[in-house]
């Protein structure tokens, strides 16, 4: 069984797999808010360094493809 695969999705899936993953998060903050207040300066930088990773690949690619 090979773990890491290349998958192909539509933009919609992709969305709905976002949505997903936004409804977990949203739960789990809800749920254990007490547990994640020390760490909430730590997710933002994280949430921000790979946010902006995410949108420079994209960028990077969207120039060379056009």
């Amino acid at each position: 069984m090979q773990l890491f695969q290349s998958y192909t999705f539509t933009w919609w899936q992709i969305g709905i797999f976002k949505l997903a993953l936004l409804s977990i998060g949203v739960a789990i903050g809800a749920y254990w808010n007490e547990f994640f207040i020390g760490y909430l300066i730590a997710l933002i930088v994280i949430a921000v360094i790979t946010s902006a990773y995410i949108a420079y690949i994209s960028l990077k690619q969207t120039d060379r493809n056009s």
